[in-house]
């Protein structure tokens, strides 16, 4: 053991380390991983013990796929992803605010922006993400976050997955104090701007869906088939301290992987085939859920296309053993899910059949939504060039 950890603190082993999965995303919080690898290499300037770093803007982690990060099918969960996309991020951030002399910190998920899952992982793949900030406000960061399957057989690679996420640095002494973020240096002056634009228009949007998702989803007797009540789906979960942060309240990836099993549980339900997560819309992180709440993850069916199902799922979090405090809405998001065969090709799904005034409702904005997401996604694809 200690000549491998003699060998991992070589720059060229090291990096190899990380690519072939020795590495998790923890470790590289460890000060000889701390500089991390992204697309510039290994920074120089890193040493071993508590000697000080010259700190980037990238990060990169790497690790294999297992049978307990996947569906029965082979299918890497979403929501084993989106865990994997928030470590990098948190990595990223934290490593930032605490760049600077002053109160120490440690960088908080706040929203991650629509995901879409561009190619499915399967087990045996390699799955490598990188990170990347780029834009800080005064009290939040911005980090796009790639993440690549590589079949280390094959030696093929292809972009499975293109996310933005939003930290914001909470202070280790007080955990409800928001500190102010290091400057960033840009690589271009017309990159802040265009920065400053995507932090307003998320800051908007953040708060308008905290007010909208105030209720509740409810248990009905007896559902007929395709409805919204057939596929329904509430998972309970107590906060624990492997959940946590250092400040003792939950990681964002955690909630994320809890909220994509709840919304894949919905869709099975629903199609009764082979699921996989094709996209997330925002998620959005209303308040901190700390060690030993009881948080209540549920997930209700809202519209179907021809092969998609769009899933909402919101999380409520239930501080019992403070009652001073009561049940607080945590986050909520919108997945998207498609039906397939034992083949991998896509399938029908069945139409739901919204009963109530409020079913109705959700099925139109959730149809609202699918054609603004299809007009866009041809409007890129006329774009792009011909071969």
């Amino acid at each position: 053991m200690k000549l491998l950890a003699w060998a991992l603190s070589l720059p060229q082993l090291g990096r190899l380390a990380i690519s072939r999965g020795l590495v998790t995303a923890w470790e590289c919080l460890h000060p000889l991983y701390y500089r991390g690898v992204g697309d510039r290499g290994w920074d120089s300037s890193w040493t071993v013990g508590t000697s000080s770093y010259r700190l980037s803007g990238s990060c990169a982690t790497a690790r294999i796929m297992r049978p307990d990060d996947a569906n029965v099918a082979g299918n890497v969960h979403g929501g084993t992803i989106l865990k994997m996309i928030e470590e990098a991020g948190a990595i990223i951030s934290t490593r930032h605010c605490n760049s600077q002399n002053g109160e120490r910190c440690v960088a908080a998920l706040a929203r991650v922006e629509r995901t879409d899952f561009l190619s499915p992982m399967c087990i045996g793949e390699v799955a490598h993400v990188s990170a990347e900030i780029t834009y800080t406000s005064k009290h939040s960061v911005e980090v796009q976050v790639n993440v690549m399957s590589e079949n280390i057989l094959t030696g093929i690679k292809k972009l499975t997955n293109k996310a933005t996420l939003w930290y914001v640095p909470l202070s280790l002494k007080n955990v409800d104090k928001v500190l102010e973020v290091p400057p960033f240096v840009y690589s271009r002056q017309e990159q802040e701007e265009e920065g400053r634009k995507r932090y307003e228009a998320q800051k908007l949007e953040r708060m308008e869906t905290k007010w909208k998702n105030g209720d509740i989803v409810q248990p009905v007797p007896n559902p007929e088939p395709n409805t919204v009540s057939y596929s329904q789906s509430s998972l309970i979960h107590l906060v624990g301290p492997s959940d946590c942060t250092l400040h003792g309240f939950v990681h964002g990836g955690v909630t994320m992987k809890l909220m994509d099993e709840v919304a894949g549980i919905v869709a099975a339900r629903h199609c009764k085939t082979n699921i996989v997560t094709a996209s997330v819309d925002a998620i959005n992180f209303h308040d901190k859920i700390r060690k030993g709440c009881v948080i209540t993850i549920s997930g209700r069916m809202t519209f179907t296309s021809n092969k998609s199902m769009e899933i909402e799922v919101l999380v409520d979090a239930d501080p019992v053993v403070d009652d001073s405090q009561k049940r607080y809405r945590a986050a909520s998001a919108f997945f998207t899910y498609v039906s397939l065969s034992q083949e991998g090709k896509s399938l029908p799904v069945p139409q739901l059949v919204p009963e109530t005034e409020d079913e109705k409702k959700r099925f139109e904005e959730g149809k609202g939504r699918y054609l603004q997401m299809k007009a866009k996604r041809q409007g890129s694809q006329g774009q792009e060039p011909q071969p």
